[in-house]
């Protein structure tokens, strides 16, 4: 996508303010509320692949490590686009004349590429009905909460995040956008044995790229040589991306996202959390984790 062309989907943009809905209990723009009914009933096709994730969990990795996938590792293709245009946001209504993320994908040729931050129990039937695969990719909540923090203070899509302890008790209520860390991971782990959903810790992505690259691969039905692998792999790392216009959102105007205040690719780490949390506030997470977590057989790592 040319420069002109990227400035002229973007006009307009510029005094966008976002407020706040809800849909069955769960905090969602209220653009996304008013075309609730569009949303909800968009249909899936049965060779779709979205990649699912509560927000700030690798999700843009995710998307480019897919994309690179059905490409066979052709990084000029995979640059045809950046993210937001080449992988439709289903559940996100941005100002005009940005086109809704369900309008997006009506107009793509299969397969297509989704993304959502959707809990379980809000996704549009339609996935299920088309046996839709799923790549959910879950981050452990603590980075989670002090990623999303700075998302908030960069991203005029999202309300004001406030003071870090203000966010901190909102993320923990579920009272943010898109709302439950807690609900959106536990409702995604307990559907595993219902569709076709592949699981994936970005801890582990950190840990071992090539492996959840290689696992992705497989559960999208593909056969690549490991030299495509590796570009893949290069092409997806950290410093790759946020070098890469396609996948940095440079091409968002500062207006809507001011990486100035904070990068849209901030730091890509296990255990940042450890910076930012008081150790009081460590102690309230860990009673209110366990209380939500317990039982779940599900297990995240809060450093390597």
């Amino acid at each position: 996508m040319n420069p002109a062309a990227m400035e002229e989907l973007t006009k307009g943009m510029e005094n966008f303010q976002v407020t706040m809905g809800h849909i069955e209990g769960v905090p969602l723009p209220v653009t996304t509320c008013d075309m609730w009914d569009t949303i909800y009933n968009f249909q899936a096709r049965k060779d779709d692949i979205l990649i699912a994730t509560y927000p700030k969990a690798g999700t843009t990795w995710m998307q480019e490590i897919v994309d690179l996938i059905l490409q066979e590792g052709d990084v000029q293709k995979s640059m045809r686009a950046p993210c937001y245009i080449k992988v439709p946001f289903i559940d996100l209504v941005p100002p005009k004349p940005m086109p809704p993320g369900v309008a997006l994908a009506q107009t793509m040729n299969s397969p297509r590429i989704l993304k959502t931050h959707l809990p379980i129990n809000l996704l549009p039937p339609s996935f299920w009905e088309k046996n839709t695969k799923v790549v959910y990719v879950a981050r452990n909540a603590k980075d989670s909460m002090v990623s999303y923090y700075y998302f908030h203070k960069m991203n005029k899509f999202l309300p004001d995040s406030g003071t870090l302890d203000n966010f901190f008790s909102e993320f923990l209520s579920g009272d943010v956008p898109w709302g439950s860390w807690f609900d959106n991971v536990l409702g995604w782990w307990k559907a595993l044995d219902k569709h076709q959903i592949l699981f994936i810790f970005y801890e582990d992505m950190i840990q071992d790229p090539m492996r959840e690259i290689k696992k992705v691969m497989t559960f999208l039905g593909k056969d690549l040589s490991d030299e495509v692998l590796e570009k893949i792999k290069y092409h997806t790392s950290f410093q790759a991306m946020k070098e890469n216009p396609m996948t940095n959102n440079s091409t968002v105007p500062k207006t809507i996202m001011d990486q100035t205040i904070s990068p849209f690719i901030r730091k890509g780490t296990v255990g940042d959390w450890k910076t930012h949390f008081s150790v009081a506030q460590n102690i309230i997470f860990d009673e209110e984790y366990k209380k939500k977590m317990e039982g779940s057989g599900l297990n995240f790592r809060t450093e390597l």
